[in-house]
């Protein structure tokens, strides 16, 4: 399975998986994987898509590439790329330069991979940006036992709007699991690539309460 790692300037680093959007992985799952390498992770996004064909990744601007995602979306075998993230987190924790570590974060499809993958892999964190889905999957949250940090929008059509609150009561009582709920913005608002999603002011917000979660949670 091919995947992008990028290294921080160290040369090591605990490990994070950084689970693709639907547009697979792209110059914007890239650049998250940098911005964690910056902060000194070892970030590995694996392709997804992998068993659809080689080095599919799409323009989130392009004409019809949304509706080309939708469609390798749909193709998706959802419990085996579950099961691929796995494997990428396994392989992150046994490479040394992780030094046994290794945590998880993803956004829209890969949200709802990093859910999964916290409640079924054990990674040692759990960051979750709008996770497309988990609300069918609350049966999972009482697996989750690392710490975790939830990124919803308030204006979010593909989530039920009371998504949020019923995580909250899920995990009433847990400390270190974390919500952050922002105003104005709808699906995906993390990405700048994609004009109809991104929400600057939440995208900022929400990037700034990610890396004080990992700087507390799960420090390089």
């Amino acid at each position: 399975m091919p995947a992008f790692a990028a290294i921080p300037d160290g040369g090591s680093g605990p490990g994070l998986v950084v689970v693709q959007e639907i547009f697979g992985v792209n110059d914007y799952v890239r650049d998250r994987a940098r911005r964690l390498a910056g902060l000194g992770y070892l970030a590995l996004a694996p392709d997804l898509y992998w068993r659809q064909g080689p080095g599919i990744e799409i323009d989130e601007a392009e004409e019809g590439g949304l509706e080309r995602a939708f469609g390798h979306m749909q193709r998706l075998d959802r419990e085996q790329a579950v099961a691929d993230a796995g494997a990428a987190l396994s392989h992150l924790r046994e490479m040394p330069e992780a030094g046994g570590r290794a945590g998880v974060i993803g956004w829209c499809l890969g949200g709802m991979v990093a859910y999964q993958l916290a409640a079924r892999y054990q990674p040692d964190v759990a960051v979750i940006y709008y996770g497309s889905g988990i609300d069918q999957m609350t049966d999972l949250a009482g697996a989750i036992s690392c710490a975790a940090l939830f990124h919803f929008g308030d204006s979010d059509t593909y989530l039920p709007p009371d998504t949020a609150d019923r995580f909250r009561a899920l995990f009433a009582g847990r400390g270190d699991v974390e919500f952050r709920l922002h105003h104005g913005a709808g699906h995906a608002f993390d990405n700048d690539r994609a004009p109809m999603f991104h929400h600057p002011q939440a995208a900022a917000e929400s990037w700034q309460q990610t890396c004080d979660f990992l700087a507390r949670r799960y420090p390089p």
